[in-house]
């Protein structure tokens, strides 16, 4: 294993970097001296996100993770720009209390919280590979535990579940078996892939909802962590030497921890990959 050195200097290019968890280990990734380019869907919390991250400049590509077009206008963009990317933090996700599909006519929730990220790692990883060593990291959550991938119900149509919340899970589940499968496909290659829960976090998360969501929010909020403290796992696992020993792990607390039993399923990972391929080369 090569000696990875922290991030200082090293391309790092992160989704989801506008608010919460994402914006909280972007400001300390640059603080660490990382060059950061992060994806926005609008020029206003861009901005607002280069004012609080500060420090070293940082890169905005702007783009909407829920069209696959925009994902790949983003993708080229990126390996326009940099000759290099050490670091892909796959971190921007959602809750959406209604289904919904997108013009790719994928469910909302899923084209957002897996499609996006698989599609954003499939186009720039041999930009990652010819960077090696380099980390890839994905945002999971424990709201994995108790789901299973509706495999013969992929749109939603029958198993969106009351508010939202049981897809949600359902892609944080997708997120893991990604990581597993995509860990194993990066054996010998220089480039690692691990995913991690944050914790409860108090953020925007879920604001652009009903205000009975608002306000579920709202009540847990005095229980929650910091997005400084969510994002510790995050900068962990991209900064730290001992990270890069682990390749398809999943975290919590600066720790590997055990998912749950379908989210070490490696023939659902598999069968999980060649889906969502179908599902990106449908809309090349």
């Amino acid at each position: 294993m090569s000696e990875w050195g922290g991030v200082r200097g090293k391309r790092v290019l992160i989704t989801g970097a506008t608010n919460g968890i994402g914006l909280a280990a972007a400001a300390e990734l640059a603080r660490r001296g990382a060059q950061l380019a992060i994806v926005a869907r609008s020029e206003a919390k861009a901005a607002a996100a280069v004012d609080r991250i500060g420090g070293n400049a940082v890169d905005v590509l702007k783009g909407d993770l829920t069209s696959q077009e925009s994902v790949r206008a983003i993708a080229a963009e990126a390996l326009e720009r940099y000759p290099r990317i050490d670091v892909l933090v796959n971190n921007a996700g959602a809750v959406f209390e209604k289904r919904e599909l997108t013009a790719d006519g994928l469910e909302r929730t899923w084209a957002l919280n897996h499609v996006a990220p698989f599609l954003l790692t499939e186009l720039l990883l041999d930009r990652l590979k010819a960077s090696a060593p380099a980390r890839i990291v994905t945002t999971s959550s424990d709201a994995h535990k108790g789901a299973e991938i509706p495999w013969d119900d992929l749109n939603a149509e029958r198993s969106y579940g009351q508010r939202g919340f049981r897809r949600y899970g359902q892609t944080k589940l997708a997120n893991i078996l990604f990581t597993v499968e995509l860990a194993r496909r990066l054996q010998g290659s220089g480039v690692t892939a691990n995913c991690f829960h944050p914790g409860v976090v108090s953020t925007g998360f879920n604001r652009n909802n009903s205000a009975f969501m608002r306000a579920a929010m709202a009540v847990i909020r005095p229980f929650s962590r910091s997005p400084e403290k969510g994002a510790e796992t995050l900068v962990w696992l991209v900064e730290s030497e001992e990270a890069g020993g682990e390749n398809g792990g999943y975290f919590v607390d600066c720790q590997r921890a055990q998912p749950d039993p379908p989210a070490r399923d490696l023939e659902a990972a598999r069968r999980l990959w060649e889906i969502t391929e179908q599902q990106v080369t449908a809309h090349a």
